[in-house]
């Protein structure tokens, strides 16, 4: 049996790292120490915590640590042991998707360029990030437009130009017809053009075109002329910064709500080259310091390339720390700034106002699909509270229901409920739902009347059955009969009801097809109801949703059975011990089979609870 307060007196006063750990050995939380000791111990005090924490805390059953020689080395295992276990716990960057980047084989006679997101120690140069991949390619679709470079992926010497030479979209290097020199010089003003360094660029441009007009080589003056012009347009799309620095990375925070967005700007050789955004849930009680911590260690961990200097709004605690890491991944110093005043600052109030203009959006977009379900429902207000149901049952045992919520367009996973089934004793979905629905609805007019109509107790305005028309059905009459309840309480009390006392709760069906997936809504007249492929794809998600809560819920019941024993009835034999027993043998049959010998060398079973075992068995 782990001991918290005995392992808390055995921590080291030493850098490391300390891993959190469930009832069921599952990872929920990983942090880094300087001092082990007065960290952990943190968590176990009576003093201030977050909420999340305080939620991390109560399901801790056990923890482990490591001990490093240094914090710079706990916070590299931190990075990768957050990576590999994303535990629930910590600020997670789910997005693990790479950046597109141009590759340019410098180190070749005869260089070709594409598109990678693999960044290798080969001596290539490098160009990136783009925020998309659409970006980076229609860079190399203006170069190869513009410029007579191989477009093969092997170069060998041929016995024959192929096509691309022919319609002058290659010089043919693979038959000798382009010079090292020349070709080379090719690659030099698109590097140049890659790295930002277009004005010196033009004006050799410049300079080559009037030369050869005055040697009257006019065709070649209107090709380069062509060239200067491609040159600009291309400049133009970038955002041009007054930061003189090379390879900044800027990051911005924006908070909306439960939601935190964190927005990049990759600025390379003073112009804006791309950016990303990243949203998170559920942070609204963590400081914008760990957020940001926790990102940059969790963004750049594993990468090859990194920006000179990372510009965010406020110092985090461990700055120095990913610092020292940065600039040992990188072999170059690597600074991470907080700007005062100037462009800079700017910048990073640039990033953050886009974050804050992100989280709008998807607002917005939220607002779209309210709209679109009151247009196609029929109602006269937006739907603020939707709540759907789906039953789960194997041949009519352990049946059970689940209950999932959408608030102003969103999904909340933590308003969801599960039900067992009380008053149905055979295979009878729609008798379920009727059931679920009105304890439900039972248990919010309770509710109501004692004075909160927040939380539980807020009735939804629509109700999506997961099912047919027998569905439908049955909730509607959960709604009839609670409102017939209702009215007989009010005439008990003589108090006379208006409208508003009464509930109004629309109901509707959520078909699916033959592969099970949601077809379509449906009403009560057995009509299916036209909606986008947008709210479609919303309402999935919504079905998804109920349905994993129901299904969870029903495997741990048949879990909950499995694992009821005999064991159960042997006095000194708990949860805990039962667990292991099981665990070690498999089965009751095998620890039947087992020798005594062998049953007390299960932890927690000494020689004498192990011949108690065998006795009762």
């Amino acid at each position: 049996m782990f001991d918290i307060e005995a392992e808390l007196k055995k921590l080291p006063k030493k850098p490391g790292v300390y891993i959190m750990h469930d009832k069921n050995d599952k990872i929920i939380y990983v942090g880094k120490a300087v001092v082990l000791r007065n960290r952990v111990r943190q968590y176990f005090r009576k003093n201030k915590k977050t909420k999340r924490i305080q939620n991390m805390v109560a399901l801790v059953d056990h923890f482990e640590y490591i001990v490093c020689d240094n914090e710079a080395e706990a916070l590299i295992l931190e990075c990768n042991l957050i990576k590999k276990n994303m535990p629930k716990f910590n600020v997670l960057l789910k997005d693990d998707k790479t950046y597109p980047y141009i590759k340019i084989n410098v180190k070749s006679d005869y260089p070709d360029i594409y598109i990678t997101r693999r960044i290798l120690n080969d001596g290539a140069k490098y160009f990136g990030p783009y925020a998309n991949a659409g970006s980076a390619k229609e860079m190399i679709e203006f170069i190869k437009s513009k410029y007579k470079i191989r477009q093969c992926k092997s170069f060998k010497y041929k016995d024959r130009a192929c096509l691309n030479y022919h319609i002058k979209k290659c010089m043919a290097p693979c038959m000798g017809y382009v010079s090292k020199e020349e070709y080379r010089k090719q690659i030099n003003e698109i590097i140049s053009i890659l790295e930002g360094k277009t004005a010196e660029l033009q004006k050799e441009l410049q300079k080559e075109m009037q030369e050869a007009s005055q040697k009257m080589e006019y065709e070649k003056a209107q090709e380069i002329r062509d060239k200067i012009y491609a040159i600009e347009r291309i400049s133009q799309k970038q955002k041009v910064s007054n930061i003189s620095e090379n390879d900044i990375d800027v990051i911005g925070l924006a908070r909306r709500y439960e939601d935190v967005c964190i927005e990049i700007f990759y600025i390379r050789n003073s112009k804006m080259v791309g950016r990303e955004h990243f949203i998170f849930k559920g942070l609204d009680d963590e400081e914008d310091g760990e957020i940001i911590s926790s990102f940059i260690k969790q963004y750049y961990v594993g990468k090859q390339i990194l920006p000179n200097k990372i510009m965010i709004k406020n110092n985090i605690e461990e700055k120095n720390t990913i610092e020292m890491w940065l600039t040992e991944v990188a072999g170059r110093k690597v600074e991470i700034k907080t700007p005062q005043k100037g462009e800079k600052l700017k910048f990073v109030e640039m990033a953050e106002n886009n974050a804050l203009i992100t989280l709008k959006n998807k607002e917005n977009e939220k607002s779209n699909i309210l709209i679109e379900i009151k247009q196609v429902l029929g109602m006269e207000k937006l739907p603020r509270k939707i709540e759907c149901y789906d039953i789960s049952n194997l041949s009519g045992t352990n049946m059970v229901a689940g209950m999932c919520v959408m608030q102003d367009g969103v999904i909340k996973k933590n308003l969801s409920r599960r039900f067992k089934i009380k008053e149905v004793y055979s295979q009878d979905d729609p008798k379920c739902m009727k059931e679920v629905v009105t304890r439900r609805l039972r248990h919010s007019v309770k509710i109501l009347n004692n004075g909160n109509n927040s939380g539980f107790g807020e009735l939804p305005d629509v109700i999506f059955a997961d099912g047919g028309i027998t569905q439908i059905r049955a909730t509607q009459q959960a709604i009839k009969d609670v409102n017939k309840e209702i009215e007989e309480t009010a005439k008990e009390k003589n108090i006379e009801l208006t409208e508003k006392d009464r509930l109004n709760i629309l109901v509707f069906g959520m078909v699916k097809n033959d592969k099970h997936q949601t077809r379509a809504l449906m009403n009560d007249k057995r009509e299916e109801i036209q909606i986008s492929q947008e709210l479609l794809n919303t309402i999935t998600m919504f079905q998804d949703a109920v349905h994993d809560t129901a299904i969870g819920y029903h495997k741990k019941l048949r879990e909950e059975e499995l694992t009821k024993s005999v064991l159960d009835n042997i006095s000194g034999i708990g949860t805990v011990k039962k667990v292991e027993l099981l665990k070690k043998f498999g089965s009751v049959q095998k620890i039947k089979e087992a020798q005594v010998e062998e049953i007390a060398k299960v932890k927690g079973i000494g020689l004498e609870l192990a011949r108690k075992i065998k006795e009762e068995l």
